[in-house]
């Protein structure tokens, strides 16, 4: 079986209720954390999981909202009570190395856990990439956002599968990244009346999740104007399958 937790399910605007962006995976062999938004290592901590406990990293892209506590989380390695004891692998698209050597550049080793405890993988946008952890498996396709934007789709070894599309415009990318895949997290930033360039709001994820075909759509990256609305009710328009609010701490089981 394995466990998907939304660890944050809002944006870069600070929320009593919202951490930024992050989710993990959980299986037997394997705890894989889907972007390090702030807030992300409190929400570890509520859910029992410690720094240690991770077995990977992948990031959608390097906005703020999304990667800001991979910093504090590798400066936390320095004490002992957060002390690495096996390699973290971290993922990204093209130019996340690039990135990451500019915050080691600031940070030096203050953010090293120790000579091969860290390793990180670019993953190309023009193709899909399939890596391996354990008893799952990650396919990558590229979305509409920034140019090392990536969604991606997680499928254990029994055969069932979990889609995050990180930010994102309509991509007919992410619709066949998400065909059939039995539970669906997608971004939902603002209401139908506000579209924003790059992001989608509740009836544009509906209907990219019902051409997928997806078991459950899961709604989450709500900005404050999506509390004003009825978000259900806009995603309705366009979809007619199983919905879920997403909200900090809410699981799924696969």
């Amino acid at each position: 079986m394995a466990r998907i937790t939304l660890l944050g399910t809002g944006t870069c605007v600070p929320s009593l209720s919202r951490s930024a962006c992050a989710a993990l995976v959980q299986t037997e062999t394997e705890t894989l954390l889907i972007d390090s938004g702030p807030g992300t290592m409190r929400r570890l901590l509520e859910v029992g999981v410690s720094i240690d406990d991770l077995t990977g990293i992948f990031f959608t892209h390097i906005h703020p909202d999304h990667t800001a506590e991979l910093v504090p989380l590798l400066f936390a390695t320095q004490y002992p009570e957060c002390r690495r004891t096996r390699p973290l692998q971290i993922y990204g698209g093209k130019g996340f190395g690039a990135f990451f050597e500019k915050l080691k550049g600031v940070y030096g080793g203050w953010i090293d856990p120790g000579p091969g405890l860290v390793s990180l993988t670019e993953l190309s946008v023009a193709g899909r990439d399939l890596f391996h952890h354990g008893d799952l498996a990650v396919l990558t396709g590229p979305v509409v956002h920034r140019p090392e934007s990536l969604a991606c789709r997680v499928v254990f070894s029994w055969g069932r599968s979990v889609v995050f599309s990180g930010d994102t415009g309509p991509s007919e990318d992410l619709v066949a990244l998400a065909q059939g895949a039995d539970l669906f997290v997608c971004e939902c930033s603002t209401p139908d009346g506000e579209a924003v360039p790059h992001h989608l709001t509740p009836s544009l994820a509906g209907e990219m999740a019902k051409t997928a075909q997806v078991g459950t759509l899961v709604l989450t990256h709500f900005y404050p104007a999506c509390d004003k609305v009825d978000i259900e009710k806009e995603c309705r328009r366009t979809y007619d399958g199983q919905l879920v609010l997403g909200e900090d701490l809410k699981s799924f089981d696969l």
